[in-house]
């Protein structure tokens, strides 16, 4: 517990493109006529993984598998004149085999097969003119809530195991690839669309040990021209379970927390931009943290090179809330190693990034990312400075199989002995992975 509550500062370990596919309509055609749609929903995902060095006081190394399924129905039910409602519910099976992964969050002996998404809602449709195209969205139940890219709020994970607090916070394994997403009770207005000013009111609670069972409410307010999104942000705590709760996350409660954040090309033609600086007012005091990023595609060279560059920080107490895997690898699980097993986990730390994509044909992407971390305070606290490079492809075999494969090498400047926590010295970690995804 103290390893996961004090040292991990709730490191999301959200996998790869198969974070992204959770968050989309993977699904048949059950049923359709004029006013009604029924699918079935399937997602099956299969990662097997390899780390000779762990970060939790085991010798020599770990190596694991992980999977889960995901299944259940949505249906979409027109009211005419008043708009129409909507409504999922789906089942996720999951367990950990083997070791348990590097940070000693699961052992290998997590399985379970629960709820994650049990939700409904209604949207205006026309009913509205002057909202615009289902101005008016209203929806309560388990659903997955993200705002802007997850730097704050993406979803309700990470999913940890049986190797943390006597197994209190086991939510059924599958920690890296992801198996639960879905806030447990949620209350949800959206209002003006997705164009123009449009703004939401939400409120939340967890239902994840790793989380504290925190509770909160935020409302945000958006203009998005074809240059780009514009937002503003404002959170405000109610209330954890102590029984869960870090110290950090005991400041939660009675928490108010400010971000204004961009996104778009501003105008350029295969650019593409993002920052957000954000702000929590705690009992102990104020925390910070924010990031600026920028990009370009060459679209007119052979394999499309896309090429990123992106620096964050977060001080010393910065709590990293209900972040996670959002636009890609590093948003925001900043390194493969790092953002997993090892931290800096999105707190007292600063990030530089560099990530280069290419696509040598439509269905497969190339891509390599580099981290450089380095520790805001070491009073009290690891180092946890270093670096990391992570190779990947991403094969979309098919609309029903993509092939994941990742090569990480990361290297601390400080080993468990010296102040930072590497088993076995701070040399390379050569770290390696293979993700199946099978959507339908």
């Amino acid at each position: 517990m103290e390893h996961t509550l004090k040292n991990r500062r709730l490191g999301q370990a959200v996998g790869l493109t198969t974070a992204l596919l959770v968050g989309q309509a993977q699904a048949v055609e059950l049923y359709a006529d004029a006013d009604t749609k029924v699918t079935g929903n399937f997602l099956a995902v299969y990662g097997m993984f390899n780390s000779p060095k762990n970060y939790d006081g085991r010798t020599g190394g770990s190596t694991w598998r992980e999977a889960f399924i995901k299944y259940g129905l949505s249906v979409e039910q027109s009211l005419g004149n008043f708009g129409g409602v909507y409504g999922t519910a789906n089942l996720v099976s999951s367990g950990t085999w083997g070791d348990g992964d590097a940070s000693g969050v699961t052992t290998g002996k997590e399985r379970t097969t629960k709820f994650d998404e049990a939700f409904a809602g209604w949207r205006s449709g026309d009913l509205f003119p002057a909202l615009g195209k289902d101005g008016v969205d209203l929806s309560f139940g388990r659903q997955v809530l993200t705002l802007g890219d997850g730097f704050i709020l993406n979803d309700d994970g990470p999913n940890l195991g049986k190797g943390v607090g006597d197994g209190e916070f086991n939510r059924g394994g599958a920690y890296y690839i992801a198996a639960r997403h879905a806030f447990d009770k949620t209350a949800v207005i959206r209002l003006g669309g997705k164009d123009g000013v449009h703004g939401s009111l939400l409120w939340f609670k967890s239902d994840n040990p790793a989380q504290a069972m925190t509770k909160m409410a935020a409302g945000t307010l958006e203009y998005t021209a074809e240059p780009g999104t514009l937002g503003l942000t404002y959170m405000r705590g109610i209330d954890v379970d102590d029984r869960y709760a870090s110290d950090v996350q005991r400041q939660r409660k009675g928490m108010n927390l400010y971000s204004v954040r961009g996104a778009g090309n501003a105008g350029i033609d295969n650019a593409h931009f993002a920052f957000e600086l954000a702000r929590q007012d705690r009992r102990d005091g104020q925390e910070n943290a924010g990031y600026a990023e920028a990009g370009y595609t060459f679209a007119n060279l052979p394999w499309s090179p896309d090429l990123t560059y992106r620096y964050a920080r977060y001080s010393k107490d910065w709590d990293a809330m209900f972040a996670g895997f959002n636009r890609g690898y590093g948003t925001w699980v900043q390194g493969e190693v790092a953002g997993n097993y090892s931290g800096p986990y999105n707190t007292n730390t600063s990030v530089q990034h560099v990530a280069l994509k290419v696509k040598p044909v439509e269905n497969l992407t190339l891509g390599a990312l580099f981290f450089d971390y380095n520790t805001v305070s070491t009073r009290g606290q690891l180092n946890l400075d270093g670096r990391e490079l992570d190779l990947y492809a991403e094969w979309a075999v098919n609309e029903h199989l993509i092939i994941t494969p990742l090569i990480g090498l990361y290297k601390p400047n400080k080993d468990a002995e010296t102040g930072g926590n590497q088993i076995g010295g701070n040399g390379t970690n050569v770290y390696s992975q293979l993700v199946v995804a099978v959507p339908f």
